[in-house]
């Protein structure tokens, strides 16, 4: 997709304080000097089979996007792609798990639009609000900042365990509790601190987006593997070769701006969960490292899966990433 972008003359205006030129995980646009409004959608084809939980996923994923940016979610509108061979009923579930969630965050929803397709699909168009002088994006991360990841990874390999029916009931009820839950625990908490550089980590796996941190941030992240939450059972599915293709793609891509500190890791189960492609994944926050005990504390507290502290941000070295 950035790759399709390149040829696109990029839109500016004085009021857009973030556009697509960064990667980062929404638009941002200033209505005046205390509001802004932010824009997003995301949807995808359906990761488990029950319908209601699938619609949970799919609009906690697409609500994220607006937690990455500082931002609180108001309006939510269904994206929706739905084959004709398919009873109405099954719809109607997966809308009923997608309000669920926007109701939890607090936002509205009021409508969408639906088309025909041969395969399910859907989430969200979502509007957030935010302060102009508190809207975080994924470049500002500063030398000296340390790395907080708010969810454990693995959906990706979990993910595809599932469509192979060879994952574990305990397994499967902690990939559906991950994916479900909402980034809104973890925003809560972000008016006490200074967060200099934030993203939600999704298709491009961990490893992707600390990168794409580092480039918009011209600096270097360390990132600590062995600090680095796993789903339950993830490492053992990986190891069984049980892995995404998504995988290989992120690493394919992302591969040549990582320095393996120990090349021990470079071909362990570990280091592909690293490059997972994950659904509706937690929150990666840079900031000061003085003030990276008092955010684990305050993300336990206000019931965060993770809290994580995952590496630490350097002073631009030869690659962009380094792997301890």
């Amino acid at each position: 997709m950035a790759k399709a972008l390149e040829n696109i003359p990029q839109m500016n205006h004085e009021n857009l304080i973030v556009g697509y030129e960064k990667s980062d995980d929404a638009a941002v646009y200033k209505i005046d000097e205390q509001k802004a409004i932010i824009q997003t959608l995301d949807f995808f084809t359906p990761v488990v089979d029950d319908p209601y939980v699938f619609g949970e996923i799919a609009a906690a994923n697409s609500l994220s996007d607006v937690y990455a940016m500082g931002g609180k979610p108001i309006l939510a509108m269904n994206i929706v792609c739905f084959p004709n061979c398919l009873d109405m009923s099954v719809l109607g579930e997966i809308l009923k798990g997608g309000q669920a969630k926007v109701q939890e965050a607090g936002a509205l929803l009021v409508g969408g639009h639906s088309v025909e397709d041969n395969e399910p699909k859907y989430g969200l168009s979502v509007t957030g609000i935010v302060s102009p002088n508190k809207v975080l994006k994924n470049s500002g991360a500063r030398p000296g900042d340390v790395l907080i990841l708010t969810k454990p990874i693995g959906t990706g390999v979990l993910n595809t365990a599932i469509k192979g029916e060879v994952i574990e009931i305990e397994h499967y009820n902690e990939a559906i509790k991950v994916m479900s839950s909402l980034n809104k625990y973890a925003a809560e908490v972000f008016h006490d601190f200074t967060i200099n550089a934030a993203t939600d980590i999704t298709g491009f796996g961990l490893v992707g987006h600390l990168v794409e941190m580092a480039k918009g941030s011209e600096t270097t992240i360390e990132v600590f593997s062995g600090q680095v939450p796993i789903i339950s059972g993830a490492i053992d599915y990986a190891a069984m070769g049980i892995i995404p293709a998504g995988m290989y793609n992120n690493r394919d891509y992302f591969e040549d701006d990582v320095h393996y500190a120990n090349e021990k890791i470079k071909n362990t189960p570990l280091c592909d969960l690293l490059y997972d492609p994950q659904t509706s994944g937690g929150l990666l926050l840079s900031l000061p490292e003085k003030d990276g005990g008092k955010m684990v504390e305050a993300l336990k507290k206000n019931g965060c899966l993770s809290y994580s502290i995952i590496g630490k941000v350097h002073d631009k070295k030869e690659k962009y990433l380094i792997m301890e």
